[in-house]
């Protein structure tokens, strides 16, 4: 399996690409915009360049990396003759049964088809397909290049084959695998996404302020980011479609996304990406500055 294709060239997506090409595999990155590519690729080699920079890679290496990997605007085009294809598209259920659907019909029979999804059920989506013990979960998490896990969720059908083929894949790419079923969150979004509500439940109940809770589960608690903070990384929109995941998967009202959440993704505060959440991201990617609305 060195062949490798990768739906979606957005923050995940060019990720995911980067750090297969890193490691020797040829890449196929597919998306429907090309300007999404270029950003993607724009990305990609400026975190290339970040890494010479620390002397993590050399120039070489970098060359290669990006020599590694072919960019499709096309997924039938894009897939042909890859072992492998990693979709990390949007978060939308919808979306993933319309890809895996075309995957399907467009891939090799004997192709693996993963889905990056970080909550939607893998049996949900392979159910959609013709080869359903093909069809596996494999979350990275973000940034791709450095986070260290990939969790990889078994659906109903995934076959034992596919579940081994898959770990060694990772291993082989430097990621630790973690073996995980498929429940709504599946682990880490099911543990984190319920401590982020209730962050943000802590703040629309004036408990404390941002800077307050997030300081709190810094110093406290050994956090390398306060939940807040973390959630302005995630994309509040996100974690709103995780959430949501979660409720109508588990029917239990500790999962219900607090109304603040649903308010700010509504008015487009979405975190870091649309320049605001918890906090203000105009002058700095960083957060240094709460945004207006909960400044004391």
């Amino acid at each position: 399996m060195k062949n490798i294709a990768v739906i979606g060239a957005g923050t995940m997506g060019n990720g995911i690409a980067h750090t297969f090409a890193q490691f020797g595999y040829n890449v196929h990155l597919i998306d429907i915009s090309q300007a999404a590519i270029d950003r993607g690729i724009a990305t990609i080699t400026k975190n290339l360049d970040r890494m010479v920079a620390k002397e993590k890679i050399s120039s070489d290496d970098k060359t290669a990396t990006l020599e590694n990997i072919h960019t499709f605007t096309s997924i039938k085009e894009g897939v042909a003759g890859v072992g492998l294809v990693v979709e990390a598209a949007t978060e939308n259920v919808d979306l993933k049964l319309k890809i895996f659907k075309d995957l399907d019909d467009n891939c090799d029979t004997d192709t693996i088809l993963a889905t990056n999804t970080s909550s939607i059920s893998i049996t949900q989506i392979a159910a959609v397909t013709k080869r359903p013990e093909k069809v596996i979960g494999m979350h990275f998490m973000n940034p791709v290049p450095i986070m260290k896990l990939v969790e990889i969720i078994r659906g109903y059908s995934t076959s034992d084959a596919v579940m081994e083929v898959i770990v060694d894949l990772t291993k082989k790419i430097k990621k630790v695998p973690v073996e995980v079923n498929d429940y709504p969150g599946f682990v880490a979004n099911r543990i984190l996404m319920p401590m982020i509500n209730e962050s943000i439940e802590t703040l629309y109940n004036g408990v404390a302020g941002v800077t307050e809770i997030d300081t709190v589960m810094k110093l406290g608690m050994a956090h390398p980011m306060g939940p807040l903070q973390l959630a302005d990384f995630i994309g509040l929109d996100v974690c709103l479609s995780i959430l949501n995941v979660m409720y109508e998967g588990f029917k239990n009202p500790k999962y219900a996304p607090c109304p603040l959440l649903v308010n700010m993704v509504m008015a487009g505060k979405l975190g870091v990406k649309s320049g605001e959440g918890f906090y203000d991201y105009k002058e700095s990617r960083k957060a240094e500055k709460v945004a207006t609305q909960f400044s004391k």
